[in-house]
């Protein structure tokens, strides 16, 4: 085992140090990763023990590079919809973890590439442009392309499978995965999908126009944004995490990595009751007496 932590969560230095010793006992471990960007699939472990937040776990699923080695998710963050297991409950669900009891899930990562204009692009024959890429990280949440300094109006060109383009003007782009539907998707509007769902959806930021809705499709498909318009800042990020700026002409290549990420389920942490608890959804209208 390895325990990812980090250690600028209030809380987690003091539960490190607390359940450490126990943990040794049952288990080896073969090191303690403050949150640093090492790459973690060479190592020989069966398991990673997560401290921090989504934040915390969406790093360490980025430097298992395709390695699909279980996470679990103890949340000192705020939400905590990827890092699901409760401080409080570490314990019993340790036992259960090592004791096979918990259910593993595969969620889907999305696999992003850019090309300089200049790289030409037939999805007929992917592989080959994408030899040529600039830029290429993955995203088990989304990639998410933003206006940028000095904040004007961006412009793309949006293909889905080689199909005609669809001209979007706004602030920018999410595409997402279902994992991450309840992150920036949905504060823009987007709707939540279960992470059993096998789909993807594109979401505008703040569209210039009504008719440009999120859309949600499939996870095979090949999606292509072109940047047609855009700032000096304007910017691709990964997950929050990795990113690039974007140039006039560049190509956005976004696909389903063949590689899923491997997540512990929290037994107790059921889909409906995390959606009720951690973003009031369904929740009934406050009424003051």
């Amino acid at each position: 085992m390895l325990v990812v932590a980090n250690l600028g969560k209030p809380d987690v230095r003091s539960a490190l140090d607390q359940w450490l010793p126990a943990i040794s006992k049952r288990v080896e471990v073969v090191g303690v990763d403050p949150g640093t960007d090492d790459d973690l699939s060479s190592l020989a472990i069966d398991v990673i023990l997560v401290l921090g937040g989504d934040g915390t776990l969406l790093s360490a699923a980025r430097r298992l590079r395709g390695r699909q080695i279980p996470l679990m998710g103890i949340n000192f963050g705020r939400l905590g919809f990827l890092a699901s297991f409760k401080p409080s409950e570490f314990e019993q669900q340790f036992d259960d973890l090592i004791n096979g009891r918990l259910e593993r899930s595969a969620r889907q990562v999305l696999d992003v590439s850019v090309l300089a204009a200049d790289v030409p692009c037939d999805l007929k024959n992917a592989a080959e442009a994408l030899k040529r890429r600039r830029f290429w990280a993955t995203a088990l949440n989304d990639a998410v392309i933003t206006a940028g300094p000095p904040f004007h109006m961006v412009e793309f060109e949006v293909r889905e499978d080689g199909e005609s383009e669809v001209r979007y003007f706004g602030d920018g782009l999410i595409v997402s995965t279902p994992s991450g539907s309840t992150a920036y998707n949905v504060s823009a509007g987007g709707p939540i999908i279960s992470p059993t769902v096998q789909a993807m959806c594109i979401t505008p930021i703040c569209p210039h126009s009504l008719s440009f809705r999120p859309l949600v499709i499939s996870s095979d498909s090949w999606v292509t944004i072109v940047a047609a318009k855009v700032n000096d800042g304007t910017t691709l990020f990964c997950d929050g995490q990795a990113s690039t700026q974007l140039h006039l002409g560049d190509k956005v290549i976004i696909h389903r990595s063949p590689h899923d990420v491997l997540l512990i389920e929290n037994p107790q942490a059921r889909q409906w009751r995390s959606y009720a608890e951690k973003l009031n959804w369904g929740a009934s209208p406050r009424t003051r007496n």
